[in-house]
């Protein structure tokens, strides 16, 4: 495979049908994007790597829905990993990338470096929230942190609040080309069974941790039976053809799934991209008094804001802020 065809796939999200099986998927990789993801921060590599599992998953879900404008994954939690966000922003126009944008918060003091990640994360819940622009209501669902990682996660959101069976087979870390420097790769397979017109759900509670659902209590004897061979395929995939950058996309899913007849789609490609601006952060600060606004000047006199995602810095005159500012054109 030529460096051109590598590049090719770095940054994409490739959609395919496994005929065979009623099973859609996605194959993702994500190389720039994750790199300019995580140099915005100095974070400590057991925050790097649940900010990369979750950039990844968010290009693997983000792909799946027509979305007008965004889709953002949250996990909060009370444990040293106290947030990590995601955004991913749907193509203004045919051809164009999508967006995507994460940044986390967490207490270094307490955390362990030596633990699983995961573990870091405590109680709390992984959201997904869709927000389809002006004039449009926003959805959210949200299911409890459970599972042992970010992906089971997300699977047992589809699970209990779509009713879809969804599977995640995702690897990330530093990896290194010769002649090239170390930096951020990520790669990943979403697989999910096409829905029913009337999921199998009994209603006394899920197999899975706690009672939630799980993917087979969601599927008849048939369903189950292409599920779990789909899955027993995936299985099989080795972390380097996951990564890549040596196989590409349409090799990999020729390799695990030829028996089930994969069909692929136009991919997607993805960039790092960030939504702030000096009109935003000036919205944000409307709702304050001049009072308010006071209390935000430095010493030198300034109104200042750094975006928690991409790292631009804002600095306003403090008399142009709030409800009762001057015009700053004025």
């Amino acid at each position: 495979m030529t460096t051109g065809t590598q590049i090719a796939w770095d940054d994409t999200v490739l959609p395919f049908q496994l005929d065979a099986s009623d099973i859609r998927g996605r194959v993702a990789r994500l190389d720039g994007v994750l790199e300019q993801v995580l140099k915005q921060h100095n974070y400590p590599p057991m925050i790097e790597g649940l900010v990369a599992e979750m950039a990844l998953l968010t290009a693997l879900i983000g792909q799946t829905m027509k979305l007008r404008w965004k889709l953002s994954l949250q996990v909060r939690g009370s444990g040293p990993a106290r947030l990590i966000a995601t955004d991913y922003y749907g193509p203004t126009d045919d051809g164009e990338p999508a967006r995507i944008r994460a940044y986390a918060s967490y207490d270094a003091e307490t955390s362990d470096e030596s633990a699983d990640p995961f573990s870091q994360i405590g109680n709390g819940y992984f959201a997904i929230l869709i927000d389809q622009g002006e004039d449009m209501t926003p959805y959210q669902g949200i299911t409890p942190i459970a599972g042992g990682s970010l992906s089971a996660c997300a699977e047992t959101y589809f699970a209990q609040s779509e009713q879809i069976p969804t599977r995640f087979q995702l690897t990330y870390g530093q990896s290194q080309l010769p002649g090239e420097a170390t930096h951020w790769r990520a790669g990943g397979v979403i697989l999910q069974h096409m829905p029913k017109a009337s999921p199998h759900v009994t209603g006394e509670g899920g197999s899975g941790e706690d009672g939630l659902l799980h993917a087979t209590d969601i599927l008849d004897a048939d369903e189950s039976e292409n599920w779990n061979r789909a899955n027993t395929l995936l299985d099989t995939v080795d972390e380097i053809e996951l990564i890549g950058p040596t196989v590409s996309p349409t090799d990999l899913l020729v390799r695990l799934f030829h028996e089930e007849g994969p069909r692929v789609y136009d991919a997607q490609p993805i960039k790092f991209g960030c939504s702030c601006s000096d009109d935003k952060v000036r919205q944000s600060l409307s709702i304050y008094s001049a009072k308010d606004i006071a209390t935000m000047t430095t010493e030198e006199g300034t109104v200042t804001a750094d975006c928690q995602f991409c790292g631009a810095h804002y600095t306003f005159d403090p008399e142009t802020l709030g409800f009762e500012a001057k015009d700053a054109n004025a």
